[in-house]
């Protein structure tokens, strides 16, 4: 077992997860790809705003991601001492993909904010709304296994699709940050113990 390679490997994978989180959570700051809803309160849901693809699946997994793959060099000790390190460092990036995966699924249950039939701004598919008189108990009744409902959101034009994208992108890449930065965690405790790579040089005959 090689554990420099599959440090490589870890912070190699993580640093487009962490770019496509950023860029996703940008995107759902402009729904229908508009500036106006951002530069207006209380048109954005606060899932947008507590910026968990910027903040947890982005910047708080690209600093592991960095010494996770910088790591995997072999240097003084065989590298134990980043080993030990991309092991704190992996818990920051398992808190910042956390806090994504939190935020991101939050975001995706209670719906978007959107201008309704009834002229008002609102999450009208959020568990605790009053525009919307359906039986939430009943998973039919949810909008995400209800599109028919999807036309209860005016503005922005095709919210609820543009935002259970997005949603759905960066909860599929904070898990799959998650799992990354926990297998590093192991992997770091076996460079402690063996350091980067397990194979040793055979020296001349």
């Amino acid at each position: 077992m090689c554990t420099g390679k599959c440090a490589k490997f870890i912070g190699s994978a993580l640093y487009p997860l962490a770019l496509f989180s950023i860029i996703a959570n940008i995107l759902l700051l402009f729904p229908n790809f508009e500036v106006e809803y951002l530069q207006e309160t209380g048109k954005l849901t606060p899932e947008i705003l507590y910026l968990g693809g910027i903040l947890g699946g982005g910047i708080a997994v690209l600093f592991p991601a960095i010494h996770i793959h910088a790591t995997g060099n072999g240097g003084c000790c065989a590298n134990r001492c980043g080993m030990f390190l991309s092991i704190l460092f992996s818990t920051l990036g398992v808190v910042g993909a956390a806090y994504c995966l939190a935020t991101s699924s939050l975001g995706l249950i209670n719906g978007p904010m959107c201008l309704t039939g009834e002229g008002n701004w609102s999450r009208p598919f959020s568990f605790d709304s009053e525009d919307l008189n359906l039986n939430f108990s009943d998973s039919e009744d949810h909008y995400l296994s209800n599109s028919k409902i999807w036309d209860l959101c005016k503005k922005p034009q095709d919210v609820v699709l543009f935002n259970m994208v997005l949603f759905i992108l960066l909860i599929c890449f904070s898990v799959i940050e998650l799992v990354l930065c926990l297998v590093q965690m192991v992997n770091g405790f076996f460079g402690c113990i063996c350091g980067t790579c397990g194979k040793r040089r055979a020296g001349p005959v």
